[in-house]
């Protein structure tokens, strides 16, 4: 891709830190191939972090995460402006506004590559009225675009039922939108060093279990069931730890209070907030619980299990392609806590069938979901577009 003009490519999110965590590093890839890379996203503390890790530039549109027409018109003009300005030869969007917004704007600003990630549909949780909206506005979206990326094949299948998903629709490879680099996702010795000292800090017993949870503290992600559940676990096994990290959004998707209670007064609950890096909280833990309602495919699940986590994982689109049930993790209904349970109950009596998961979760990803195959089949994805446009 390297020339004497290079291609310039608009990467877009809602908010910066999609793009710092969800797709580190494939930015930076992408310029070392010889594009011109430009990062678009509402503000956010993450922006400078985001400018400094993937080596780009940033413009600020402010996207919101609600239903907000006239912020949205106003957001859709600007960002208009500035790819009519910039004059790039592809945008590539991810996450729902983002792309209603612009795929439409890269389409009035003449941009001839326009490309759509879904990493998650989030009308598949809702009902009556909103269902209808949301569906529409997966389809609106889709319209303007070159190609549309779903980042599961149970996921395109799915749209493909609902009528959503035509010929511009595909998968890349296995799944995902980044991929996992293994080699940064390891138990190493350095990992297993800043690990032991974690669980000396938080005077985790020897013996006892860390159990982990990463991801936005909301009913969406089964934090109601997990609490729940972990009220029994906790009750036969009372020196281990639920630890959960992620930041909570009262607003959007808030717990009940219950729940909320639950977190706060259970002294076996930590909360961490939002953690930059995760690996030695991973490394610290013997399991991850991830009892999502709906997810497109998530990274959280794959960084565990190349960490050696076993994995629990609701039986949904997305987490049923990163594992096999008592083969390399454990699947479970979505919303049922009973379920839920029970499968954390079973492991935890049987330690080796612990071992075995783990050890499989993390010959799967190794295998199937390599970071660089995934960005090498995107940077092919590009230059075919471009190819396809006579550029």
């Amino acid at each position: 891709m390297m020339n004497k003009h290079p291609h310039k490519l608009v990467r877009i999110t809602t908010i910066p830190a999609s793009m710092q965590v969800l797709l580190r590093g494939q930015l930076r890839f992408m310029q070392s191939k010889g594009f011109e890379v430009h990062a678009v996203s509402a503000d956010g503390k993450e922006v400078e972090a985001l400018k400094i890790q993937e080596g780009v530039t940033h413009t600020i549109v402010p996207f919101t995460r609600v239903i907000s027409p006239l912020q949205d018109l106003k957001c859709l003009i600007r960002l208009t402006r500035y790819l009519r300005k910039i004059k790039p030869q592809i945008v590539h969007t991810h996450t729902p506004k983002a792309g209603l917004i612009g795929m439409w704007a890269a389409l009035l600003a003449g941009v001839p590559v326009r490309l759509h990630t879904i990493a998650g549909l989030p009308w598949m949780e809702t009902s009556g009225a909103m269902r209808w909206l949301l569906k529409n506005i997966e389809r609106i979206t889709a319209w303007p675009a070159t190609r549309v990326y779903p980042n599961s094949h149970k996921q395109l299948e799915y749209l493909r039922q609902n009528h959503i998903a035509g010929k511009k629709f595909k998968v890349l490879g296995n799944g995902s939108s980044n991929g996992i680099d293994t080699r940064a996702f390891s138990k190493n010795e350095e990992q297993r060093t800043l690990a032991q000292q974690l669980r000396i800090n938080e005077n985790v017993q020897p013996g006892a279990w860390v159990w982990i949870f990463i991801g936005r503290i909301v009913k969406d992600k089964g934090m109601e069931e997990l609490l729940q559940a972990w009220k029994k676990i906790h009750a036969a096994y009372q020196e281990d730890r639920l630890w959960l990290l992620g930041l909570e959004e009262r607003a959007l998707d808030p717990l009940s209070e219950t729940a909320l209670a639950e977190m706060e007064s259970n002294p076996s609950v930590k909360r961490w907030g939002f953690v930059q890096d995760v690996r030695p909280y991973l490394a610290a833990s013997e399991v991850l619980v991830f009892p999502s309602y709906r997810e497109g495919f998530p990274n959280v699940p794959m960084q565990a299990g190349a960490m050696e986590c076993a994995l629990i994982l609701s039986d949904i689109n997305g987490c049923n392609e990163i594992v096999e049930h008592n083969v390399s993790g454990m699947l479970v209904p979505p919303k049922n806590e009973p379920a839920l349970y029970e499968a954390m109950k079973d492991i935890r009596l049987h330690p080796l069938k612990r071992d075995t998961l783990a050890s499989a979760a993390r010959k799967r990803i190794a295998e199937g979901f390599d970071q660089q195959q995934l960005w090498n089949k995107l940077l092919d994805e590009y230059s075919e577009c471009l190819k396809a446009k006579n550029i």
